[in-house]
């Protein structure tokens, strides 16, 4: 069964991504592709996909509003077809993404995963093969009812609960380290296993994801550039061009360790350092 897709995003190396991990996943067609909200809702309209990716962030008519031009529309015409199924993408910090699981929105993280768009893509076909409603995670009704986006959009813009905190455990050997965050070069995760790196040593962090990680780190100081890495802004040492205009970074360890930058992050390296 072949989906058809459409792929929203005002970040052009994301489209590109994306449309590279669809294809490669195979089954999926992406006939059109939008770099806004207002775009969005004429291509759904005039392609009638089975599966839209969305970017929630975008100038003008972000996703969550045109989620409510869609529905308004269906309903002023009595539109009997059903609406696409919906994935967001998005870069919110990891608070955030909590508001889209507790409000059963399928979503997936920039930069993106090609794990994690398969497991999109799975979730999509069994709600087609089941002939249940489209969009929301583990085969909810969907669209989205205006009721649920407003409690989303609520749950985003709560500020979080509590700070992070100022230290954070990591194993060496048979040892538990408690170190400052500003301490910490980077993370990597490899295997399941999250490496800790200082300028003084290396560890391990309990955290099963990087996800997890990042919840307990400053969102103004610690970055993911790549799937598998997360790095600390102020431990750069220095910006490498790569192949086709890619980057790594290299960082102010003891092996000054060059971090690759997803093609997706390209974008926000270069407006973080003026590229």
């Amino acid at each position: 069964m072949t989906i058809s897709a459409i792929i929203v995003d005002d970040e052009q190396l994301a489209r590109e991504e994306l449309k590279y991990l669809l294809d490669s996943a195979g089954g999926v067609e992406v006939v059109a592709q939008g770099t806004n909200g207002i775009e969005a809702v004429d291509l759904i309209e005039e392609h009638r996909p089975d599966l839209v990716f969305l970017d929630v962030q975008m100038p003008g008519l972000d996703g969550f509003a045109v989620i409510k031009r869609l529905v308004d529309r269906h309903a002023k015409a009595k539109d009997t077809e059903p609406l696409p199924q919906i994935v967001f993408a998005t870069a919110y910090d990891q608070y955030a993404v909590r508001a889209f699981d507790v409000n059963a929105v399928d979503y997936i993280l920039k930069p993106f995963d090609r794990s994690r768009v398969l497991q999109a893509l799975e979730r999509v076909r069994g709600r087609m093969s089941s002939g249940s409603p489209s969009n929301a995670a583990g085969g909810a009704a969907a669209p989205l009812p205006d009721s649920r986006i407003d409690a989303l959009l609520k749950l985003i813009a709560r500020p979080q609960a509590s700070p992070q905190p100022a230290k954070l455990i990591v194993q060496t050997q048979n040892r538990l380290l408690l170190i400052d965050q500003a301490d910490i070069c980077y993370a990597a995760i490899d295997e399941g296993v999250i490496r800790v790196v200082t300028p003084a040593f290396e560890g391990q962090s309990k955290c099963r994801t990087l996800e997890e990680l990042l919840e307990q780190l400053d969102p103004a100081v610690f970055w993911r550039a790549h799937r598998g890495f997360v790095v600390n802004l102020n431990h750069i040492r220095e910006v490498v061009p790569w192949f086709k205009s890619s980057y790594q970074l290299r960082m102010d360890d003891k092996r000054q360790s060059e971090i690759p930058v997803s093609r997706a992050q390209t974008r926000r390296l270069r407006e973080l350092f003026n590229l």
